[in-house]
């Protein structure tokens, strides 16, 4: 995965397979990060907040704040939130159980009962008033089927042209229906009050709810993110419901498209920013002399011919001629032939499909090296490093954590395993822990640059979410010294560049991801990033957009940068565009979970679209 620079997080990089999924307790997945030598097993997904929130670096919630209007982005909700709900933490008027209407429920006769001897004859609203006033009152007793008849003679009695009145009977009638659970009369009755009401909130959010029960998610997606907008995103209870509904839509889509999906190799920048995470993998270490011929190649440069007639070592060789693709059908022949190259073309077949987003036909592979005894301690150290990864990507921490002590139990000189066990415990917001492991990452590799920054980016986080002014300016010293020690890392200008947005140094910032920029010329995330540096610093979303275009330029199947122009689409009004956006995304989505937030997104782009054209409904815009 990425703990790279990026979202990161924990380390700012490039949306990378294996690795780091969207930590659930972090309703804002972060924006993903820049690539190269901070490509970690930990990167596979985006990068990510850890747990406790507050955590560094340009995150979805921060991007909204850069574009002016916060945006609420749980599981992957797209919808605007007004400044004054976030000031107020998002408090909204509670939902009223009782019904309503203009006149006060109280003691009164009923329906057609207040004409008698000494009074003037009723208007036929005054009936159907008394006919409502009466079913409230059964309301309250908890008399609910008297109640429905009395609103049911209140919408006979009333005047057809009375269109506000006749729409609170009915609403007052589907709440009744609503105590005794019957969905598809609340439906009804609240479809007839929006009929002669069109934005009347209560009855389109009891109706939300009733097909939230009746498993109409789509109709309650619309409902409902019509409600969150009238209400001008300040009630918790329709942005809760908001936010339920688009997970479950998310994942029941991603599921779905997911298993038919067409594989698809990232582009070579991600791949070499990937493998170059790892110091102690002999899978990704060059041939050695004897194992190659440079001999008789076709025209095409193809690895024509090894020393040996070795799927693995073939594989290796298209690995180095980055012909990706001939990879894991080379390995799987090693495997069929049963090899002395077995487990490494095991290892090197799974990480392959760590990177196409196949973590189910990756996993046999990692269980089966996991388990050769007689096999080299480092393959299966990376192997139990690489399912680790994995298995923080499918949000199961505790398996995750075992495979990393198990790695290092069997190989502690390992430096691969404390690094990105380093990550994962960022991830967990166990950052004395992650510290720890960094350190001890350096004592084995005093020249591990990346292993420098990011302990350097998990002490600036603890400082920064502590809000302890010395131990900030202390960690920001430390990333000086990093990059001058360093001065060929980019993942630690990268990682510099985000305290400093932090800490509002917008033109240093700036000048760090220029120095990325120059390291990395090819690395896309890094102009996504810089891209989203120029909102925040200046509000200049042509230079921002720019950015984020080139972005697409250098590496088409940047989803990081497809997601993130989206989400600005969405901001500035342009749903159809966004859509396009968040589909290229989703068709780039290298695991199911980053799949089902990215259909969130798009579903909550497309429910705004719907709003729109039925109700005249917009949010505000930038």
């Amino acid at each position: 995965g990425r703990a790279g620079r990026g979202g990161g997080r924990k380390c700012l990089r490039d949306p990378c397979p294996p690795g780091v999924p969207r930590v659930s307790g972090d309703p804002f997945p972060p924006l993903p990060s820049r690539g190269r030598r901070c490509e970690s097993v930990m990167a596979a997904s985006k990068p990510v907040e850890a747990a406790g929130g507050g955590g560094t670096g340009l995150s979805r919630w921060q991007l909204a704040l850069v574009l002016g209007t916060p945006i609420l982005l749980g599981a992957g909700a797209l919808y605007l939130w007004g400044r004054r709900a976030a000031r107020r933490g998002g408090k909204g008027a509670s939902e009223r159980k009782t019904p309503e209407g203009r006149a006060s429920p109280g003691p009164c006769g009923g329906g057609g009962q207040l004409d008698g001897p000494g009074h003037e004859e009723t208007s036929p609203l005054d009936r159907a008033q008394a006919a409502k006033n009466k079913g409230n009152k059964y309301f309250k007793a908890g008399k609910y089927e008297q109640a429905i008849q009395c609103y049911t003679e209140a919408i006979s009695l009333c005047p057809p042209e009375k269109n506000l009145d006749l729409s609170t009977f009915y609403q007052n009638r589907a709440a009744a229906y609503e105590q005794l659970q019957k969905w598809t009369e609340v439906a009804q009755d609240c479809t007839k009050a929006v009929e002669l009401n069109p934005k009347y909130v209560k009855a389109l959010f009891r109706r939300a709810k009733a097909h939230e029960k009746l498993d109409n998610k789509k109709e309650c997606l619309e409902d409902v993110t019509a409600v969150c907008i009238l209400e001008g995103f300040q009630n918790q209870q329709s942005m809760l419901l908001a936010d339920k509904v688009l997970k479950l839509l998310g994942k029941e889509k991603a599921k779905e498209k997911y298993k038919n999906r067409e594989p698809l190799m990232p582009s070579p920048q991600f791949i070499k920013s990937y493998f170059s995470s790892f110091t102690d993998d002999i899978i990704s270490q060059p041939l050695l002399k004897g194992e190659k011929s440079d001999e008789d190649k076709d025209k095409e440069g193809e690895a024509s011919e090894v020393k040996e007639n070795s799927g693995y070592l073939r594989a290796k060789q298209y690995m180095e001629e980055e012909n990706y693709d001939k990879i894991i059908s080379e390995c799987t022949k090693e495997i069929e032939a049963k090899g002395k190259y077995m487990a490494e073309a095991l290892l090197l077949r799974a990480t392959f499909y760590l990177l196409i987003g196949n973590a189910n036909a990756a996993k046999p592979d990692l269980d089966q090296v996991i388990s050769m005894e007689d096999a080299n301690v480092k393959l299966r150290a990376n192997a139990l490093i690489k399912r680790g990864s994995m298995y923080m990507q499918q949000q199961q921490p505790v398996l995750s954590t075992q495979d990393f002590n198990m790695a290092a139990d069997i190989d502690p000189q390992n430096a691969d395993v404390y690094h990105h066990r380093g990550q994962l415990k960022i991830l967990l917001d166990q950052i004395e822990e992650a510290v720890e492991d960094f350190d001890e990452c350096i004592r084995l590799r005093p020249d591990s640059a990346l292993a420098q920054a990011q302990k350097c980016f998990a002490l600036y986080r603890q400082a920064y979410t502590g809000n302890n002014p010395l131990p900030v300016q202390v960690a920001m010293k430390g990333f000086e010294d990093v990059i001058k020690k360093f001065p060929k890392c980019a993942e630690g200008y990268a990682l510099y560049a985000q305290a400093l947005t932090d800490q509002q140094q917008f033109g240093k910032a700036d000048e760090m991801y220029d120095k990325c920029i120059e390291l990395e010329p090819d690395n896309a995330t890094t102009y996504v990033h810089k891209g989203l540096l120029q909102l925040q610093w200046k509000q200049d979303l042509d230079k921002g957009l720019e950015l984020i275009s080139k972005a697409i330029e250098i590496d088409n199947k940047c989803d990081f940068a497809y997601e993130t122009m989206g989400t600005i689409e969405v901001q500035r009004g342009n749903l159809d565009k966004a859509i396009e956006m968040f589909n290229k995304a989703i068709n780039l989505a290298k695991s199911e979970m980053e799949m089902a937030h990215l259909y969130s997104l798009c579903d909550a782009a497309y429910a705004q679209t719907e709003v729109a054209k039925k109700y005249g409904l917009k949010p505000p815009t930038l």
